[in-house]
């Protein structure tokens, strides 16, 4: 299973938002620190506010917060919103699969694609920004 690079700057703004304590980074602040384009993690910030994961407000004392349903909210749900549904696999695209009638592979592979999910279930962005990966996520961008 891999996932897009959407979903791991998602994941990687989100934990960072995460040990941002009472500071409210910007967008722009937040892309470089995680060394991510500004453009990307616009888009992303966007999606996590649509989820209800993040908050952004814009002007004076404006910055990103994690809400506190993204704060303990389930890392293999939020990955499966940011993710969307679908197969691991495309077995009717352009030319459908000759074994599509008859093949076990698909739902194989969606098993193992909910295993991957239901491992992450157990999971909220505090379980990941526990030590060691905390202090080194507040040490990014200190000079």
């Amino acid at each position: 299973m891999r996932l897009t690079k959407s979903t791991d700057i998602a994941l990687r703004i989100v934990m960072r938002l995460a040990v941002a304590g009472s500071a409210n980074p910007t967008t722009r602040e937040v892309a470089a620190v995680m060394d991510v384009q500004y453009t990307h993690a616009a888009k992303v910030v966007a999606q996590l506010q649509h989820l209800g994961v993040v908050e952004a407000r814009r002007g004076r004392g404006g910055g990103l917060t994690l809400t506190d349903a993204g704060r303990a909210g389930s890392i293999g749900h939020l990955v499966r919103r940011l993710e969307g549904v679908g197969d691991v696999v495309d077995c009717e695209g352009d030319v459908p699969c000759p074994l599509a009638g008859a093949c076990r592979l698909r739902r194989a592979l969606r098993q193992a694609q909910e295993a991957f999910y239901a491992s992450l279930d157990p999971l909220s962005v505090e379980d990941l920004v526990a030590d060691p990966t905390g202090p080194v996520l507040l040490s990014l961008g200190q000079k």
